[in-house]
């Protein structure tokens, strides 16, 4: 059974980072996509980035192009989503899922979900 783990989750000040690990577990990962979601309170679940584990290729959803990044550690069977420059609208619940085949952008879309870290920026 696939476990996902995520952490790294708080409180930060407008501009600053963060960095969400999502740790993965339970199976070989070489065929999935690994994907970012965030759930404002009263909100839908939005996505917010993804990788292929293999390739690492990567998609972002258009709010957080060039301030967000995810990479993957295969050693360690890990994902990362870099946080930086955040804004108060960043306030949300961060989820990490997976899913196996290439990535895609909505939340239906992926089969294991973590059971989120909260992130919380202050203006």
């Amino acid at each position: 059974q696939v476990q996902l783990v995520e952490s790294g989750g708080g409180l930060v000040q407008a501009g600053g980072s963060l960095r969400l690990p999502c740790a993965a577990s339970g199976r070989t990962f070489s065929n999935y996509a690994m994907g970012w979601f965030r759930q404002a309170l009263g909100k839908e679940r939005r996505f917010v980035a993804a990788i292929t584990w293999s390739l690492g290729r990567t998609t972002y959803a258009d709010s957080v192009k060039g301030r967000f990044t995810i990479s993957r550690d295969k050693t360690k069977n890990t994902v990362y989503l870099q946080m930086n420059s955040l804004k108060p609208e960043d306030t949300a619940v961060y989820y990490c899922a997976a899913r196996s085949g290439i990535a895609v952008v909505t939340p239906s879309g992926y089969d294991f979900w973590g059971q989120g870290t909260q992130v919380t920026v202050s203006s």
